[in-house]
């Protein structure tokens, strides 16, 4: 029988739209493959009665409880006072974490302030649970058969202290395992893909969801058994079904980004890529940037929102002259920064923020040049939408040199 669990952030900054609460979705997201149902996720401010309150509904539904923040020094950190007090304890210092503490403080040549005692606090039936990259330990519960954990709420922090210790304690309690793959397609709407792998959504293990991204539709598989070795065994059947269905319209899996995959392609076929971007603001190049080692395949980007500033990286005068946004100017901004960063590959952005009732937005304009020649597409002007058409008719233009 599968685990119920439910979440708990605390902070008032999340409830006025200071921060988004990123805990929450990085604990949710873990819990699947531990074979953990998430019910519930509450996201409640720094006040004592309320998070009580919460504490309790949270405690008379659910096996696990995940709670994060408020276990700083400060007098609005109540977390670990709301527990005590939903609990009926009484918390104490714990001479070995206030020794931890003191010393951290130390370390970095600090005297440390009294408030900061609050975290060696412990209630009897909690175990503290270390954190390497803060001064906030968390607390481990188990009492009346359920489970309490608690973390820190700055993302660093719980993200070392999960991996460091939650994640290892549940998975030894875990009563089967889920394992996951996502096959991510272009080609298709997210109707039609589904219509393709309707008997497959109906399945109850493994499930498959389908879900409509910037770049393209995706489609998770996840298979659940006892052992790791049934699971991977069922989701290897599964896999094998999606790939005899959508065939070359799988573009990558899991953690495969189009940008990731358009680099691999430049290095393997020993080619060089450079770009100039106009209505999309550098998004294109940004993406290209954050790749490790893209200096391998990515001679540079160039950024040209004015005319002067495409007549200055090469783009001539006589089709900037017809002051008009459209493919001609793409093609000769790719074609611009091909030669001006001398590279196998150009590619071009421009736009027009003209509207109209079936395209509100506005329209960009792609250029893409090569030594073989050169094409232009256009899309309606979605910056996100955009780069990942760019980057699927780059995908196209490799593999078509094959």
């Amino acid at each position: 029988m599968s685990l119920k669990a439910e979440i708990m952030s605390i902070g008032t900054e999340i409830l006025l739209g200071e921060i988004t609460d990123t805990n929450a979705q990085y604990i949710a997201s873990r819990l699947p493959m531990m074979g953990i149902d998430l019910y519930w996720i509450s996201q409640v401010g720094d006040n004592k009665a309320r998070i009580i309150e919460v504490l309790k509904r949270a405690w008379e539904r659910s096996d696990i409880i995940f709670v994060s923040g408020g276990l700083g020094p400060t007098a609005d950190d109540v977390t670990r006072e709301s527990i005590a007090e939903m609990l009926g304890e009484k918390m104490e210092i714990d001479p070995s974490l206030e020794k931890v503490l003191r010393g951290r403080f130390g370390r970095y040549g600090f005297e440390m302030p009294e408030s900061n005692l609050k975290q060696a606090t412990v209630i009897p039936s909690a175990e503290s649970i270390p954190n390497p990259a803060g001064t906030a330990p968390g607390w481990w519960i188990e009492k009346d058969g359920r489970t309490l954990i608690t973390m820190p709420g700055p993302p660093r922090e719980l993200n070392e202290v999960w991996q460091e210790t939650v994640q290892p304690r549940l998975e030894q309690r875990a009563e089967s395992v889920l394992v996951l793959r996502t096959f991510k397609t272009f080609g298709y709407s997210e109707g039609g893909a589904g219509e393709m792998v309707a008997d497959m959504l109906a399945a109850s293990n493994p499930t498959l969801g389908i879900y409509a991204k910037p770049d393209g539709i995706h489609l998770r598989l996840a298979a659940k058994a006892s052992t790791r070795e049934e699971a991977e065994k069922m989701l290897a059947e599964g896999e094998a079904s999606i790939r005899a269905i959508m065939q070359d319209h799988i573009w990558g899996v899991d953690d495969d980004t189009l940008e990731k995959i358009v680099g691999n392609l430049l290095i393997r076929k020993g080619l060089t890529l450079a770009i100039m971007e106009d209505s999309i603001g550098g998004t294109l190049t940004q993406a290209f940037n954050e790749i490790p080692g893209s200096s391998a395949f990515f001679n540079g980007g160039l950024l040209a929102s004015s005319d002067e500033a495409k007549l200055t990286f090469g783009v001539s005068k006589d089709i900037i002259s017809k002051g008009i946004a459209g493919p001609e100017v793409a093609l000769a901004m790719a074609e611009a920064a091909r030669t001006l960063l001398n590279a196998d590959i150009g590619i071009g952005t421009t736009g027009t923020e003209s509207v109209t009732k079936d395209n509100p937005m506005g329209t960009t304009f792609i250029g893409i040049a090569d030594a073989g020649g050169s094409r232009a597409v256009s899309r309606p002007r979605r910056r996100q939408y955009v780069t990942s058409t760019i980057l699927f008719e780059l995908r196209e233009s490799l593999l078509a040199l094959d």
